[in-house]
């Protein structure tokens, strides 16, 4: 019997949204980018709260403040939720459950953001992550 059929719900999987060639020469990967510049401890800290939020998996996690739900004008976002190095970083994250094109339930993460502690973010990124998350919802590029 599978997993599933004992009552415990399969993994999610993660996916990392890739821009696509008519919207980016580069077909760059924001969250890669993202995670490239920050510190090492706090990117390990960001990749392993992925992969817990996947395990459990999202509709069951417990965020403990690492996992937050956005609302208002950023509705629709995750956010994983890490401090480091003086700053909070934010990887913002869409959930895309049953997504046969993703091979099943999936969390892609669209890019992510820096700001110093007890501020609050730049309308600035706030619009490209949207920006972003609007391009995966057309064209549903990922990284292979």
């Amino acid at each position: 019997m599978s997993p599933s059929s004992h009552g415990s719900p399969e993994p999610w999987r993660i996916h990392f949204f890739q821009r696509h060639a008519d919207d980016d020469d580069d077909e760059s990967v924001p969250t890669i980018d993202f995670l490239d510049s920050l510190p090492p401890k706090v990117a390990a800290e960001i990749h392993a709260v992925l992969e817990a939020v996947a395990e459990a998996p999202p509709p069951a996690f417990s965020g403990g403040g690492k996992w937050e739900v956005m609302h208002g004008d950023m509705a629709g976002f995750y956010e994983v939720r890490v401090q480091g190095g003086g700053k909070n970083h934010r990887l913002l994250c869409v959930l895309e459950r049953d997504a046969d094109d993703l091979g099943g339930s999936s969390i892609i993460c669209i890019g992510g953001l820096s700001k110093p502690r007890r501020s609050a973010a730049k309308a600035r990124d706030y619009k490209i992550l949207k920006k972003y998350r609007q391009e995966f919802e057309e064209r549903r590029t990922v990284l292979e």
